[in-house]
């Protein structure tokens, strides 16, 4: 299976995909990814390449599994409403 992620900040909006992981797999994948960029701006590439995501168009009405802003470091599950607003 695979998860739908954002990756949000100041630099970049970026959706990836990839094999399918729990929170805290991903926040290690996350800070993994982070010790190995010098530029925050290169961090989705470095993250997709490290474990074998890839980015994908972005789109602002797609439903991901987890959200991860590089501004806060913090990493989380959104919440959808059922009539499809956010």
């Amino acid at each position: 299976m695979r998860m739908l992620v954002r990756i949000d900040g100041y630099f970049h909006r970026v959706y990836i995909t990839g094999a399918k992981c729990t929170k805290q797999e991903l926040i290690q994948k996350y800070i993994q990814a982070k010790r190995l960029t010098s530029d925050i701006k290169d961090l989705p590439d470095v993250f997709c390449r490290l474990h074998s995501f890839e980015q994908l168009p972005f789109d602002k009405d797609e439903e991901v599994d987890f959200v991860i802003d590089t501004d806060t470091d913090r990493i989380y599950t959104p919440i959808y409403r059922t009539n499809g607003t956010r």
